[in-house]
């Protein structure tokens, strides 16, 4: 549920804000990553991602229009050849499926990848309403220089769906490139308990998560690293701890569409 909040997408205004608002930085940085978000299916990337069972490793690959995962590394190691002969089967059958999709079939598809983009975009929204931004100075990070903000829960919100009851329990910090407004990095932590509705479950103080981005083309920045460490109950009792940790590399343009072999 908390990996919503950073689905992270929501062009740069020209003129720029006054050094000691908030807000306003925040503000920007939101139209900002609106143009992110807008430009995010252009592109294909690797992601990496850890458990405490060890490391998968993706190619994230735009078929017709919505992604699809192909794994290629465990732990670091390529597939055994039965495993990987397995993964090109169903990428062949994926692309050849959605080749061969009616109007309605290939509409419920992208109605469903465009839900989940809709929703992230609008915890997205519900991060500005959600906090009191301050600004605490500013500092140099991963080459940029930036703003630092502190996010502080901002009293009297009421969140409009069970996915924003989180940010009711949470408080962050922001590092934000001064001349592009994108958010170079981010760490934000529950600090006190927060039950979620509809999913007889509570969040506990201790979950923790931190996001990195970073150009990828001239005017477009996407996700890198996402890290979580989770503490919650479902039902209220029974303790649910959970760890996670995606890094995202390699990425480039959309290559265009390909076709399933003897197409």
């Amino acid at each position: 549920m908390i990996v919503l909040l950073f689905a992270l997408m929501l062009g740069p205004s020209d003129a720029p804000p006054n050094r000691s608002n908030a807000d306003e930085i925040i503000q920007k940085s939101v139209q900002a990553i609106k143009h992110d978000w807008e430009a995010a299916p252009q592109f294909e990337c690797s992601e990496r991602d850890r458990d405490r069972s060890g490391t998968k490793t993706y190619e994230d690959l735009m078929i017709a229009g919505s992604p699809y995962q192909k794994l290629v590394l465990i732990n670091g190691k390529p597939l055994e050849p039965a495993r990987a002969a397995d993964e090109k089967k169903k990428l062949e059958q994926a692309i050849s499926g959605r080749q061969g999709e009616s109007d309605q079939q290939r509409a419920q598809r992208m109605a469903k990848y465009e839900a989940d983009q809709k929703r992230n975009h609008l915890m997205m929204e519900q991060m500005t309403k959600a906090f009191d931004f301050k600004l605490a100075g500013e500092t140099r990070l991963e080459g940029h220089e930036v703003y630092v903000l502190k996010a502080t829960p901002h009293k009297g919100y009421r969140p409009p769906n069970m996915q924003a009851q989180a940010l009711t329990g949470m408080e962050g910090k922001l590092w934000i490139d001064e001349s592009s407004f994108q958010w170079v990095r981010v760490e934000a932590e529950v600090i006190h308990p927060v039950s979620i509705e509809g999913f007889l479950a509570k969040v506990e103080r201790g979950t923790h998560f931190e996001v990195e981005k970073g150009p990828v083309a001239s005017d477009v920045w996407l996700p890198k690293h996402f890290s979580m460490r989770s503490h919650a109950k479902v039902l209220f009792l029974i303790p649910h701890d959970g760890e996670e940790d995606d890094t995202w590399f390699n990425c480039h343009k959309t290559a265009p569409v390909q076709k399933a072999a003897g197409q």
